[in-house]
C-alpha cells in the first residue's frame, strides 16, 4: 500500500493511498474461501461448491465489503501513524474502484484537532450570585395555586357579563366561512378580562348575557403553533349559556387535603424547596457564563472549520427556525443577513474552541463520564419517551455515536465543576430578578 501526503495546511491533511491490486485480490481469495466453506446451494455438497460459482454469486458483494473494510483499516492506521486526531470524520473520495482487477485508489481528507496548550487557571476569580425565596414569592405561588383550584358559582340575576365574570360557551370557529380542526368546542368557560388562547377572544365576550348568540372576528399570532392558522383572521360563532362568578378557594389546610397534602405549610415548604432549586440553577448558569467568558480569552488556538460549519449550521437552523416563526428578537431582527451570519458564526468559533479546551482540560485531568453516569443520561432520555423506553435503549446500544452526544454535555459540566472548585469565588446576594437576567456571552 502506498500512502502520499498532498496537503499539510494549517489544520488541514490530505493525502492519496493506492493498495495493489495483488493485495486485494489475495485479501478477495481468502474472503470468497470462507464462503466457500458455509455457502449452501442445491446440487452441491457443503464446502464442494465450485470457485467460479461463488464468485459469480457473490464477488460483488466480497467486493464492496472488502474495499470498505480496506478504507476503514487504512483511515484507522494512518491516524494512528500520524498521532494525530481528527476533528470530524475523515472524508474519503474513491479515484478508482476496481471490480475484480486493478488498483484500489482514493483520497482521504481530514481537519485535526490543533494543538491545545492548557492555560494557567491559577487566580481565577468568579462570583457566585444568590438569592433568597421571600415570603412574596411564596405568597404568590399559592395565590396563584388557590386560582388554579377556585370554583365557579352560578349567577342567578339576569344581566349582561362584565369583568371578572366567567362565561361558559359553546363556540365555532370558521375560516373563512368553514369550520376549522380543533375550532369546535362546548361547555368552555371564558373569564371576561382574563387570558384567553387568542388575542382578543375573551374581551369580545364582555357584556353576554345567558342565551346571547354573537359572532367575533379574531386574528391568530404569527406564531401559532398549527401553521395553517398562524396569522390568519377567523370567526367565531359563540353561544352564551351561563354566567358564572370565580370563588377562589382559602388558603388553608383545606386546599392543601384537595390537592392531596395534608396541610398548608406542606405547600409553603414544597414551592420553597422548588424555587430554591430554580434559584440554584440559575445561580450556576450565571457562574458558568463568568467562567466560560473568562476560559474565552484563553483559546488562543485554531478552531478547525469543519467543527465550526457543523455548529453555525445548527445554530443558523434555529435562527431561521425563529425568523420564520416571528420570534427573533428586536436586536437581531434588526440586522441585515451578512452581519447576522457574522455575528451567529463567533457565537459557533466559541462554543467549538470552549468545548476543545473543556475536552482538554477534562483530558489532562483524567475527569471521565462513569457508566453509571451514561446510563442516567439514557434513561433521562428514555422518560421523555414513554412506553418507548426499550426502543430508546435499543437506539443508544446500536448508535454509538449518540451514546457521545450524551457523553459530551457530561463531561462539559463536571470539567466546569471541577474549575469552579479551583476558582476563588465569592458570594453575592442579588434578587430573584437580577439572578434571572443572563447577559449574553461575551465575544
Amino acid at each position: 500500500m502506498q500512502v502520499t501526503p498532498t496537503l499539510n495546511e494549517g489544520l488541514k491533511r490530505a493525502f492519496t493511498v493506492v493498495v495493489p491490486s495483488a493485495d486485494l485480490q489475495a485479501r478477495r481469495d481468502a474472503r470468497l474461501a470462507e464462503v466457500a466453506r458455509t455457502i449452501k446451494l442445491p446440487g452441491f455438497r457443503p464446502g464442494k461448491v465450485p470457485a467460479s460459482l461463488v464468485k459469480q454469486r457473490h464477488g460483488a458483494a466480497v467486493n464492496a465489503e472488502l474495499m470498505e473494510e480496506v478504507i476503514n483499516d487504512t483511515v484507522g492506521k494512518l491516524v494512528q501513524e500520524q498521532d494525530v486526531r481528527p476533528a470530524m470524520q475523515p472524508k474519503v473520495d474513491l479515484v478508482s474502484a476496481p471490480d475484480s482487477e486493478g488498483d484500489l485508489e482514493f483520497k482521504i481528507e481530514m481537519e485535526v484537532l490543533p494543538e491545545i496548550a492548557v492555560p494557567d487557571l491559577s487566580g481565577l476569580k468568579l462570583t457566585r450570585l444568590t438569592s433568597k425565596v421571600d415570603e412574596e414569592v411564596v405568597n404568590k405561588a399559592l395565590a396563584d395555586l388557590a386560582r388554579r383550584s377556585r370554583k365557579f358559582d352560578a349567577i342567578e340575576e339576569d344581566r349582561a357579563a362584565v369583568k371578572g365574570d366567567v362565561v361558559c360557551v359553546d363556540f365555532v370557529g370558521k375560516l373563512d366561512g368553514t369550520p376549522f380542526d380543533g375550532g369546535t368546542a362546548e361547555d368552555v368557560n371564558v373569564e371576561i378580562g382574563g387570558e384567553g388562547f387568542i388575542p382578543g377572544f375573551a374581551e369580545q365576550m364582555e357584556g353576554m348575557r345567558a342565551g346571547e348568540e354573537r359572532v367575533i372576528n379574531v386574528t391568530f399570532p404569527e406564531d401559532y403553533q398549527a401553521e395553517e392558522l398562524a396569522g390568519k383572521a377567523v370567526t367565531f360563532d359563540i353561544k352564551a349559556k351561563s354566567l358564572k362568578k370565580p370563588v377562589d378557594p382559602e388558603i388553608n389546610d383545606d386546599l392543601a387535603k384537595e390537592i392531596g397534602l395534608d396541610s398548608i405549610e406542606q405547600i409553603r415548604s414544597l414551592i420553597t424547596e422548588q424555587a430554591e432549586g430554580e434559584y440554584k440553577q440559575l445561580s450556576r448558569l450565571r457562574i458558568k457564563r463568568e467562567l466560560l467568558d473568562a476560559l474565552s480569552e484563553k483559546t488562543d488556538f485554531e478552531a478547525p472549520q469543519s467543527m465550526v460549519d457543523a455548529e453555525f449550521g445548527q445554530i443558523w437552523a434555529r435562527v431561521e427556525q425563529d425568523r420564520e416563526a416571528g420570534r427573533m428578537d428586536e436586536e437581531d431582527a434588526g440586522k441585515d443577513e451578512e452581519t447576522l451570519r457574522a455575528d451567529y458564526r463567533r457565537i459557533a468559533e466559541r462554543r467549538v474552541k470552549l468545548g476543545l479546551l473543556l475536552a482538554e482540560i477534562g483530558r489532562k485531568h483524567e475527569i471521565q463520564v462513569s457508566r453509571e453516569e451514561l446510563l442516567g443520561a439514557m434513561q433521562q432520555e428514555a422518560q421523555r419517551y414513554p412506553g418507548q423506553e426499550k426502543m430508546v435503549f435499543e437506539f443508544f446500544s446500536k448508535n454509538p455515536q449518540a451514546v457521545e452526544g450524551l457523553r459530551g454535555p457530561i463531561l462539559e459540566n463536571k470539567v466546569v465543576d471541577y474549575l469552579i472548585e479551583l476558582a476563588d469565588v465569592t458570594e453575592k446576594e442579588v434578587t430573584p430578578e437580577e439572578l434571572a437576567e443572563i447577559p449574553p456571552a461575551e465575544l
